[in-house]
């Protein structure tokens, strides 16, 4: 029968819906029903069959009344019984919701029973304030994320405002004219790149972008994304060394991971010193690749190594060096949705090694 059905939810210890409350509610129906047939038919109804009529007139209004009293009596009990188990319950949940829909996702609700005697109101009350705690993260997230979007916009809007206000000027001469629209573009650019990457993010965070895999070497990949930054790394005398299997190929999605080896490189090059290392390795172990990306760069401490991923979080707080700290949050997305795995290892003054684990094949 449907009520007495195994409970799915394990964390049940006391259902409201126990067959032992059923047999208890039936038994006092049984018993309001035989007490009103004793007090109907009293046991001299059975002695005296001709029973005179005012008699049973009487018998009758006592008996009603007799009903009258045990109705009203368990009506009140039933009342008391769904106040203490019912209405409590319901009223704290309705208040929590409505500070929910209100905006405080502060609200949270205290459990009526203690976990080994939880019933379906203490599982729902658990379930709520879960869901409250997330509401409440993802709150927190987009608030810092739109201050932290509003912070990253208004840098190179104002240097193109500053600079668009100085090119009009009459008295600049030809060089410094150029100097300043060389800055112009670049703070454009800067903006561009920005946008770009917030968008891109919001379609891998919303799952707007999926997988599509394909067959490729890797290794021609990894070389093709350091070539993009040949220029920067001759112009910082950079030592670059490579390890690469040529022979490795992997099965994944190739604009995606493109993403991971242009933003891994570009810090690489980035937080480099002048005459600096950059090494890039890749091995296969099984049925996995591995790709590590190392510098010898300025590296970072173990409390940035654990928010590095993070949208817009940045070791360098003064926003001295050049980025929007998106990159590696996107990384960490695509590696995500890749079903990869990245690791860091950093020391201050060091530098700083990022390791990529691949599947190499789509399971």
């Amino acid at each position: 029968m449907m009520f007495f059905r195994k409970r799915k939810d394990k964390r049940i210890k006391n259902s409201i819906f126990s067959p032992w409350r059923f047999i208890l509610y039936f038994t006092l129906i049984g018993f309001i029903v035989t007490v009103s047939f004793l007090l109907f038919f009293n046991s001299d109804s059975l002695l005296i069959p001709n029973l005179p009529i005012d008699v049973v007139k009487q018998r009758a209004i006592w008996t009603l009344f007799n009903i009258l009293f045990l109705c009203v009596t368990l009506s009140i009990m039933d009342g008391v019984r769904k106040r203490i188990f019912t209405r409590r319950p319901v009223d704290r949940i309705l208040e929590a919701t409505h500070r929910i829909t209100n905006g405080d996702f502060s609200a949270r609700i205290k459990p009526l029973h203690k976990r080994k005697a939880f019933n379906e109101y203490d599982i729902i009350i658990e379930d709520f304030n879960k869901m409250a705690e997330e509401l409440s993260s993802i709150e927190t997230l987009k608030t810092d994320f739109i201050a932290n979007v509003s912070h990253e916009l208004k840098t190179p809007l104002a240097v193109i405002q500053n600079y668009s206000t100085m090119l009009q000027a009459k008295e600049l001469d030809e060089e410094t004219r150029l100097e300043y629209a060389k800055n112009l573009n670049r703070a454009s650019r800067n903006l561009s790149d920005l946008i770009t990457s917030i968008l891109r993010l919001n379609k891998l965070e919303n799952q707007q972008i999926f997988p599509t895999y394909q067959k490729f070497n890797l290794s021609e990949q990894i070389c093709e994304c350091m070539l993009k930054f040949e220029e920067q790394w001759e112009k910082k005398e950079i030592e670059i060394i490579t390890e690469l299997d040529e022979e490795i190929e992997i099965e994944s999605d190739k604009e995606l991971l493109d993403i991971v080896w242009s933003n891994l490189l570009s810090n690489a090059f980035k937080f480099s010193e002048k005459g600096g290392t950059v090494s890039v390795q890749m091995l296969k172990e099984n049925q996995f690749v591995f790709v590590r990306i190392a510098d010898t760069g300025c590296g970072m401490t173990e409390e940035t190594g654990r928010h590095i991923f993070e949208k817009f979080y940045q070791g360098d707080t003064s926003h001295a060096t050049k980025g929007n700290g998106l990159g590696l949050a996107l990384v960490k997305r695509v590696i995500d949705i890749t079903m990869g795995e990245i690791t860091v290892e950093s020391e201050i003054g060091k530098g700083s090694a990022f390791t990529v684990k691949l599947p190499a094949k789509r399971n």
